[in-house]
C-alpha cells in the first residue's frame, strides 16, 4: 500500500510537470571550491590542479557556447592570471565575461570565515578582489556564494549588500535547523542583518539544501563516485597519463538512461523544499575541473538526453551560472519572508559535532593574524599622511606601495574559512605565519623609511636641558596613534637598565614608571604616558641614567616601581576565605584581592558605589581522543565530555604598586610541587589618568601552556551579577548578538559557545562586566553570573580522516593573548566598550629609532609634534585611510573605454587616489546622544592632512560611484513596502559635508591639493 502511494504520487509530479511552465527549470551551476590553504598550501595546490582549472575551463566554455562556469576565491585566480595564463587565455577571459558565460561570485581574495574574521579584515580581502576584477575586467561581482564557511554571521550579509550584491547565499548552518527549514520551504528569505541600517541593506538569501555545494555522489549502478569525471585531485604532482582516482564512469549508451535518472531523482527531491520551480543543481566540489574537458564532454550528452525527453522527465537542464538563477527568482516576484539580524551561529552537523572548537584552534596564528591587520591600518594612514606632505619623496612611493600590498595579501589570505579558523594542516599554518610575519617585517622597514628619510634625525631631536655631551645612554622612538581620536595613554617597552628619563618632542619630562619585567630578569619594562593627537605621530628621548639617582623612589618624572611578593598558596591549604582582603585602588576601580587564596575576591565600581564580587581563574576540559570510545574534539569540533575542573592547585603573587599603573601578577601551578606554572595572569590597573576608557579599563595578559594533550584551557570569570547564563557577543566586532543559553539533550556546553572577535559580556539590571580582545576566542556563560574563555587547545585524535589530512591540533606553543576587563551600568559600557575595543586593537605604533647608544652629537631642541591631528567625533571611527594604488577611471563609462581601447601596457597607478572609510559604532537607540546621526565636514576633518580637493562617495570596496548603484529590490511578506530607507542616507554637499547615520559605513574617494 504504500508503494502504490509513493507510486501514485510520482505520477503526480510527473503529470503536473508535463506543461512545460510547470516544469522545472534547473540550473547546473559548474565550479570548483578551491581552499586558499587547508590541507595543501597554496603554491601546492596551484602545481596539483588550480592552474589547470582556470586553463581547462577557459578552453572548454571557448569551444561550446551552451558551457558557463562560476569563479569564487581570486587568489588563485590572480596567481593563475599573472604567472600562467597566457595571451590567448586572457583574451577568452575576457571574452567570455563579456558574454556572460564566465561569472565571479564573491570576488574577494578568499572566502572569508564568518565566526571569527574581523569586520576590517572581511572588507580588506574583499576590497582586494574587487579592486582586482574592476581594474582588470571593468566587472563587479553581483552574487556570493558562502558555501564552506562554518556558520553564518549576520554582518556578511550587511558587507555584501553594502559591496553592492544582489543576492548571498549560504550553505553550513545548524543541522536541525536546516532540517526544519526545508520541510518548510524556508531556505530562502530576505535578511536584514544590520537592525539599525533596516531595510536599506536587506539582501535576498539562499540557503544551500542538505547536499550543499558538492553534485551527490551516489550512483546506485557504480561503485565510484558520480559526476565528477575527472576523479580527484592528486598531490603533489598531477599524473602524467592523465588517469585520476576515483573517475566517474564515463557517460555511455549503456549508462546514459542510469545518470540521466539519478540525476533527475536528485532534482526532485530537492525541487521539494523550495517555492519556485527553479532549481540550483551545483556541480562540482572540491578540487573539481582540473580536466574540464572530460567533465564537460560527460555532461554535455547527458544533459542533452535529459532535455530531448524534458516531457518524460518533467525537468529542463541548462548550464548556468548565478545571475541566471538568481534572475529566474527574482523574476518570479514571489514575497519572502524577512529574516532580522540574528546569524546562524553555532554550527553543527549532529548532536555531538558542535563546531565550536575553531574559535580558539591556533590562537598564535589568530593573534598574528590581527597584529598584522592593525599593523597595515597603521602604515596605510601613515604613507597617506607622507604621500600628502612629501609627494616627490625621498621614500620611492611603488617601493612603498608594494610592502603595503604585499601585507594586504597575507592579510587577506589568512581570512579563508580555513585559514584563521585555525582548522587546516601544520605546514599550511606555517604558510600563513611566514606571508604574515615576512610582510610585516617589510611594512616595518617602511615605517622606518617614512619616519626617518625626510628629516635628519642628528640635527633634530631633543636636547633636554643641556647641550653639553652626555655620558648616560640614550635612545629614540616614534610613537603614533592609528585612531581618529585624540588619546592619552601608556605604552610599555623593554629595557636594560634600571632607571630611564623620558623626554617628548618639546624636550620636556614626561611621568614613566620603570619596574622589572615579568618576563625576563635581565629586563625591565617601562611605562611611559603618552598624549598623541588623531593619526599623530611624536618622538620621545629615553635617557639611562649611568649614575645613580638618589631621589628616593623617583628620578626626574620617573617612578621606580618594586614588586611585593606574597606567600604561594596552595588549594588544600585554603580555609576561610575573604577575610584578608587587599586593596588595589584607581580613580574608576577598588579591586580587591584575597591573600588567602591569591584570587581577584571582588572589583568595585566607584563611580556607581556597586560592589560586585568577581573571581578569575583558570580551568580546563579533558576531551577524548579515541573515536573507538566516544565523540571527540578536533580542530572544528568542540566536545565537552564532561564539565571543566580547575586547571591548577596553586597560585603565587606578586604586586607592583604604582604611579602610572599598578600591576598583579598571578601564577598558577598545575601541581604543587611544579616549579614552572602553566598559567600566568597579569593585571595591570591604570593610576592617575582622568579618561573615561583609560580608567575604566583593566589590562589583563595571560600566559597559558604548554598544555597537557587533550586538554581545552578556558579563563573563567565568575561574579555575582544576576545573567541568567545570558551572554551578548560581537558578530565580527560589527554588531553585538544576545545569546541566551540554550539546553539539549546532548552536547549544552559545546553548543552554547560563541565567537567572540573584539567583545563579550554578560550584565544584569546594574552592571555590565565586559571583556575586549584583541584576537578571536569561544566565549560562554555556562552558570550564573558566569563568562567563560577559551583561550587555548591542544589535541590529538584517532579519527582516520583527521590523520590522513594530518588534521590533529598538537599544538605545543605558550600562547599569549590580551584581554580588557571593564566593568560599570550598563549604559555606560555601551558608551565606552566600543571605543575601548579599538583602543585596544589599535594601540599606539611603537618604532624604535636606535638601540640605547652614547648621545648624539649636539643637537637642536624639538619644537613638539611636526603634524597635525585628524580627529572624529566619539561615535565615527576611521575604519580605512589608504592609498589603494588601483589605476582604474572612477568613473565607470572612462574605464570600460579604457579598458576597451586595446592601448599596450599597464595603466600608470593613481597615488593621489585615497580611499577613506568611516563608520558609525552605535545602534539606533543605544546611547542618547552618541547614537545619533552625526554631520562631519571632511574637508575640515582632513585638514590636518592636507587640504581636500574633491571627494566621492564609493560602494564598500570603492568599485561603485554609490549614485549609480542600484540593487535588485526583491518584495517582502512585511505589511508596509515602504520604500523609504529606515536608516537615513544622505549624499555628500557640495561643501564637502555628510551625515552619517548609526551602523552606516560610507566609503569615499578623496584627492587632496
Amino acid at each position: 500500500m504504500k508503494g502504490l502511494l509513493l507510486f501514485l504520487g510520482f505520477l503526480c509530479v510527473s503529470v503536473s510537470r508535463n506543461d512545460p511552465q510547470e516544469r522545472l527549470q534547473v540550473f547546473v551551476i559548474p565550479h570548483s571550491h578551491m581552499d586558499v590553504g587547508w590541507v595543501y598550501t597554496v603554491q601546492e595546490s596551484m602545481h596539483a590542479y588550480a592552474s589547470n582549472v582556470y586553463t581547462t575551463v577557459v578552453e572548454e566554455l571557448s569551444r561550446v557556447k551552451d558551457r558557463r562556469f562560476i569563479a569564487v576565491e581570486q587568489e588563485f585566480f590572480r596567481l593563475w592570471w599573472d604567472t600562467t595564463a597566457s595571451q590567448w587565455h586572457k583574451k577568452q577571459v575576457r571574452q567570455l565575461l563579456q558574454e556572460g558565460r564566465l561569472e565571479f561570485i564573491i570576488g574577494g581574495q578568499v572566502m572569508h570565515d564568518e565566526a571569527v574574521t574581523d569586520i576590517d579584515d572581511a572588507i580588506l580581502q574583499l576590497t582586494e578582489g574587487h579592486g582586482f576584477l574592476y581594474e582588470t575586467f571593468g566587472v563587479r561581482p553581483h552574487f556570493s556564494w558562502h558555501v564552506d564557511p562554518f556558520g553564518a554571521s549576520a554582518t556578511t550579509p550587511v558587507l555584501f549588500a553594502l559591496a553592492g550584491f544582489d543576492a548571498h547565499l549560504i550553505s553550513r548552518i545548524d543541522y536541525d535547523l536546516k532540517d526544519v527549514m526545508q520541510k518548510n520551504k524556508k531556505l530562502q528569505f530576505v535578511w536584514r542583518g544590520s537592525s539599525s541600517l533596516g531595510r536599506t541593506q536587506d539582501i535576498f538569501t539562499h540557503t544551500m539544501d542538505q547536499y550543499s555545494y558538492c553534485t551527490p555522489s551516489y550512483l546506485p549502478f557504480s561503485n565510484r563516485s558520480g559526476f565528477y569525471w575527472n576523479g580527484v585531485a592528486m598531490f603533489p604532482d598531477p599524473p602524467k597519463d592523465g588517469v585520476y582516482p576515483n573517475m566517474s564512469l564515463p557517460v555511455t549508451k549503456e549508462t546514459l538512461e542510469p545518470y540521466a535518472q539519478t540525476m533527475v531523482k536528485n532534482i526532485k527531491q530537492r525541487a521539494q523544499w523550495f517555492q519556485t520551480n527553479h532549481v540550483l543543481w551545483p556541480w562540482g566540489c572540491d578540487k573539481q575541473f582540473y580536466n574540464a574537458s572530460v567533465q564537460f564532454t560527460n555532461m554535455d550528452v547527458l544533459m542533452n538526453y535529459i532535455n530531448k525527453h524534458s516531457e518524460e522527465f518533467g525537468v529542463t537542464v541548462q548550464y548556468a551560472t548565478l545571475k541566471d538563477y538568481f534572475q529566474a527568482v527574482h523574476q518570479s516576484n514571489l514575497s519572502w519572508e524577512v529574516r532580522g539580524s540574528q546569524d546562524f551561529l553555532p554550527y553543527s552537523t549532529e548532536p555531538f559535532q558542535a563546531w565550536t572548537g575553531f574559535y580558539a584552534s591556533r590562537n598564535v596564528l589568530k593573534g598574528v593574524a590581527r597584529r598584522a591587520s592593525s599593523l597595515l591600518h597603521s602604515a596605510e594612514s601613515l604613507f597617506v599622511r607622507y604621500r600628502i606632505r612629501y609627494p616627490d619623496g625621498p621614500v620611492q612611493k611603488e617601493w612603498a606601495l608594494d610592502k603595503l600590498k604585499a601585507l594586504r595579501w597575507a592579510v587577506s589570505e589568512v581570512q579563508h574559512h580555513d585559514g584563521i579558523t585555525g582548522t587546516e594542516s601544520p605546514k599550511v599554518a606555517d604558510m600563513y605565519m611566514d606571508h604574515l610575519t615576512q610582510s610585516m617585517m617589510r611594512v616595518e622597514e617602511l615605517l622606518a623609511a617614512m619616519f626617518l628619510l625626510p628629516q635628519n634625525p642628528a640635527v633634530s631631536s631633543a636636547n633636554p636641558e643641556s647641550t653639553e655631551p652626555s655620558s648616560d645612554l640614550e635612545q629614540h622612538i616614534i610613537v603614533y596613534n592609528p585612531l581618529a581620536w585624540n588619546i592619552t595613554t601608556y605604552i610599555n617597552i623593554s629595557v636594560k637598565y634600571p632607571m630611564a628619563l623620558v623626554f617628548d618632542d618639546n624636550g620636556l619630562a614626561v611621568p614613566a614608571q620603570i619596574q622589572p619585567s615579568a618576563e625576563s630578569v635581565a629586563d625591565y619594562d617601562l611605562f611611559i604616558v603618552v598624549e598623541l593627537g588623531g593619526l599623530q605621530y611624536r618622538k620621545y628621548l629615553i635617557q639611562f641614567p649611568q649614575s645613580k639617582c638618589n631621589k628616593g623612589s623617583s628620578c626626574g618624572m620617573t617612578h621606580a616601581a618594586r614588586v611585593v611578593t606574597f606567600e604561594t598558596r596552595n588549594i588544600s591549604k585554603w580555609k576561610k576565605t575573604g577575610r584578608r582582603l587587599l586593596p588595589v585602588l584607581n580613580e574608576c576601580y577598588k579591586l580587591l584581592f584575597d591573600q588567602e587564596t591569591n584570587l581577584l575576591h571582588s572589583i568595585t565600581d566607584r563611580f556607581e558605589s556597586r560592589k560586585v564580587r568577581i573571581r578569575q581563574d583558570f580551568w580546563e576540559y579533558e576531551t577524548n581522543g579515541d573515536v573507538h570510545t566516544g565523540p571527540i574534539s578536533d580542530n572544528y569540533i568542540f566536545t565537552a565530555n564532561e564539565l571543566a575542573v580547575l586547571a591548577y592547585k596553586s597560585v603565587a603573587m606578586q604586586i607592583i604598586p604604582g604611579k602610572i599603573i599598578s600591576e598583579v601578577r598571578q601564577y598558577f601551578y598545575r601541581e604543587e610541587s611544579d616549579k614552572n606554572y602553566t598559567y600566568s595572569m597579569i593585571t595591570r590597573v591604570p593610576v592617575g589618568f582622568k579618561d573615561r576608557i583609560l580608567c575604566q579599563r583593566l589590562d589583563q595578559s595571560y600566559g597559558v601552556g604548554p598544555l597537557v594533550v587533550n586538554k581545552e584551557a578556558v579563563l573563567r570569570t565568575t561574579t555575582n551579577l544576576s545573567n541568567n547564563r545570558t551572554i551578548y557577543t560581537d558578530n565580527n566586532g560589527y554588531q553585538m548578538l544576545k545569546r541566551d543559553y540554550k539546553q539539549y539533550i546532548n552536547n549544552s556546553v559545546s553548543r552554547n559557545y560563541y565567537p567572540m572577535v573584539r567583545e563579550a559580556y554578560i550584565e544584569d539590571d546594574s552592571s555590565r562586566l565586559a571583556l575586549l580582545s584583541e584576537r578571536a576566542h569561544g566565549v560562554a556563560s555556562l552558570g550564573q553570573g558566569q563568562m567563560e574563555v577559551m583561550l587555548h587547545r591542544r589535541l590529538w585524535n584517532n579519527q582516520e580522516w583527521n590523520l590522513g589530512y594530518n588534521l590533529t591540533l598538537n599544538d605545543s606553543s605558550v600562547v599569549r593573548p590580551v584581554l580588557w576587563m571593564m566593568l560599570g551600568s550598563p549604559a555606560a559600557m555601551a558608551t565606552l566598550s566600543q571605543q575601548g575595543a579599538l583602543y585596544l586593537q589599535h594601540r599606539p605604533v611603537v618604532l624604535p629609532i636606535d638601540k640605547p647608544q652614547r648621545p648624539w652629537i649636539v643637537r637642536e631642541r624639538w619644537d613638539g609634534p611636526t603634524v597635525q591631528p585628524v580627529v572624529l567625533p566619539p561615535n565615527l571611527h576611521l575604519q580605512y585611510l589608504s592609498i589603494p594604488g588601483w589605476s582604474y577611471d572612477p568613473s565607470h563609462a572612462q574605464h570600460l573605454q579604457n579598458l576597451n581601447s586595446g592601448e599596450e601596457g599597464k595603466p600608470e597607478t593613481d597615488f593621489d587616489r585615497v580611499l577613506l572609510r568611516i563608520t558609525h559604532l552605535f545602534e539606533e537607540g543605544e546611547d542618547p546622544v552618541l547614537a545619533k546621526p552625526t554631520t562631519i565636514n571632511l574637508k575640515e576633518v582632513m585638514q590636518g592632512l592636507g587640504e581636500v580637493k574633491t571627494v566621492q562617495e564609493r560602494s564598500l570596496t570603492g568599485t561603485w560611484d554609490i549614485s549609480d548603484l542600484q540593487r535588485w529590490n526583491w518584495r517582502t511578506t512585511e505589511r508596509s513596502e515602504n520604500t523609504e530607507n529606515s536608516s537615513s542616507f544622505t549624499h555628500v554637499t557640495t561643501d564637502f559635508s555628510v551625515t552619517i547615520s548609526p551602523k552606516q559605513i560610507r566609503t569615499f574617494f578623496i584627492y587632496f591639493k
